[in-house]
């Protein structure tokens, strides 16, 4: 996705874009004379199209005929479906996107392919959410939510329904994100802490029967080590990379707990952290790291060195413009999903080798009868929400 002559350097914003239509599921579309917005700018090779901005439920929702006129003379969008009150984090799964909401207390899945959306954890079961807060996926599209409220992991299957719950009150303190392994039997919880406590940890379960296997890490400064932790992401290489938030680095642990590597520093200059937050990896190793601070994502090799980064800070809004950034991820294809808490949304971009119709989030879903379904789960009020 990079080449090695990737410079540093500041991204940018190449000009004035807009929005592709809510709903829209081919390739998103722009108004004649629009300016796309690329990352990093000219005159550096593009490696990152700004696409869209996902606001509510209804973006799985095609537009009607009335709603695609409006958009095409003036560029405006009625609302529809469900906002997002305070989106946290986000998962992906071919297609499906996953919303936390800590205010509305539910994940909201997204299925372009299916164009329906449901909500997650609201059922009346033992699946039901106070906090949601991190979320993962596993290869089979299982969901795992991590409850800060309840102090566990809360695993669904890909159709929201309730399988297990890892952890508790007696065994966790500030539970923030999770990530499986790639065969979905050891479940990593990241649990952060606070000023009063010294459980700054990794906490490793059993992802099947639940039972605590081990902690890796204790609150300090040295290699392994971690001081308000905040998000964790299995990489391609078969380690663990954690956000050691409160160190201001990155973090590199084998899955049994031996230190790798770090990089990282507090500072505001490239490649230094402020507010560190999520963690994310592409398909080819680069490690995303968001920062709430900078109001952006950089991009580093899986070394640690500084490719490129996306987004500013901004009390205005807009395509890459971020005041409170929080969980980001990767799909399949490379497209990246990032929130932010304060303009209640999920950016997406497009990497410059993938083809604006191509991927997982603008493919169709096969017929009915034909090639993998899912059954349809139930939205709000007992209806198939979004269908």
């Amino acid at each position: 996705m990079f080449g090695s002559k990737a410079r540093l350097r500041r991204t940018g914003l190449a000009g004035a874009a807009l929005l592709a239509l809510a709903g829209c599921v081919s390739a998103p579309q722009q108004r004649e004379g629009a300016v796309e917005l690329v990352f990093p700018p000219p005159p550096d090779p593009p490696r990152f199209y700004f696409e869209r901005t996902i606001l509510t439920t209804a973006e799985v929702e095609p537009p009607d005929e009335e709603e695609l006129l409006r958009y095409m003379l003036t560029g405006t969008r009625t609302a529809r479906g469900v906002a997002f009150a305070k989106p946290f984090d986000v998962a992906v799964h071919e297609g499906r996107l996953f919303v936390s909401d800590t205010v509305r207390r539910v994940v909201y899945a997204l299925d372009f392919p299916e164009h329906r959306w449901f909500e997650i954890g609201n059922r009346g079961d033992n699946g039901d959410l106070a906090k949601p807060l991190g979320l993962a996926v596993d290869a089979a599209g299982n969901l795992y939510v991590v409850d800060g409220t309840q102090k566990r992991v809360v695993i669904y299957d890909r159709d929201g329904n309730f399988l297990r719950a890892v952890g508790g009150m007696d065994i966790l303190d500030r539970p923030s994100h999770a990530t499986p392994d790639p065969e979905g039997r050891r479940l990593y919880v990241v649990d952060t802490g606070g000023v009063s406590s010294q459980r700054h940890r990794i906490v490793v379960f059993d992802a099947l029967t639940g039972e605590h296997l081990y902690d890796i890490g204790k609150r300090g400064v040295g290699d392994g080590e971690f001081n308000l932790p905040r998000d964790i992401s299995w990489g391609p290489d078969g380690n663990l990379y954690v956000v050691d938030g409160g160190n201001f680095r990155v973090q590199v642990i084998t899955p049994d707990g031996k230190f790798v590597r770090k990089w990282g520093q507090v500072g505001r200059r490239f490649g230094q952290f402020a507010r560190p937050k999520g963690i994310a990896h592409d398909p080819d190793g680069n490690v995303y790291v968001a920062d709430a601070a900078f109001g952006n994502f950089q991009i580093f090799d899986p070394e640690g060195r500084l490719l490129m980064f996306i987004g500013e800070r901004s009390e205005t809004g807009g395509p890459a413009k971020y005041m409170l950034p929080a969980g980001i991820t990767i799909d399949e294809d490379g497209r990246i999903y990032f929130v932010d808490q304060f303009f209640r949304k999920v950016d997406v971009f497009r990497p410059a080798g993938l083809a604006p119709d191509a991927g997982h989030l603008m493919r169709e879903a096969a017929p009915k009868g034909e090639g993998k379904e899912t059954a349809p789960a139930e939205g709000p009020g007992g209806t198939k929400a979004g269908g």
